[in-house]
């Protein structure tokens, strides 16, 4: 009888931490931080296929989303695929893909043209091919691989809607040895 106890107390005290456990681990994945993995070649040389990530779901509640920051978002012609890019063009701007380079008209009070200097996250070689130009709505934004010649972007699909953004990479955790806090580039 008293085995039988001791086992169903170890039972009861092991279901009481999972149950915890639970309560902490669900809501924290579900809607503050998600894993993604990389699939793909189109934004080498910075992330590569197999690289493990970890996606910020909560900061676009606060903020809006900055020009350069790599963004996980579900893919406009079929939301049950998630794709990586980084963020080119914002709401109420023109991008203009022409010539290798990309064009941005920002519209407004200071209205003024662009071409966006990409050095800090693309070698120097690497042009964006293509022609495309393209105004964005309010809530749009224009996204690109890094690995411009290998990338399915908007210049083949047109826009991301603000709705569609899932979050902003935050995290890089694997490979171990490329650990690292992904930050925007400055322009």
């Amino acid at each position: 009888m008293k085995i039988l106890k001791n086992t169903l107390l170890f039972f009861w005290e092991i279901s009481k931490i999972v149950i915890i456990a639970l309560l902490i681990v669900v809501p924290i994945r579900y809607f503050i931080f998600q894993p993604f993995f990389v699939r793909g070649q189109s934004m080498e040389p910075n992330f590569h296929s197999g690289d493990y990530l970890i996606v910020d779901e909560i900061s676009y509640r606060f903020t809006e989303p900055a020009r350069g920051e790599v963004i996980v978002f579900k893919y406009p012609q079929d939301s049950s695929q998630r794709y990586i890019k980084r963020i080119i063009g914002l709401p109420g701007e023109t991008v203009e893909v022409r010539k290798g380079e990309v064009i941005i008209q920002t519209n407004g009070s200071l209205s003024r043209q662009y071409v966006l200097d990409e050095t800090n996250y693309l070698a120097d070689i690497v042009q964006t091919p293509g022609s495309i130009s393209i105004s964005l709505s309010e809530s749009e934004y224009f996204v690109l691989g890094d690995n411009r010649s290998f990338s399915s972007d908007s210049r083949r699909w047109g826009a991301v809607s603000e709705d569609e953004i899932v979050g902003r990479v935050l995290l890089r955790m694997w490979p171990f040895f490329a650990f690292a806090k992904i930050e925007a580039p400055g322009y």
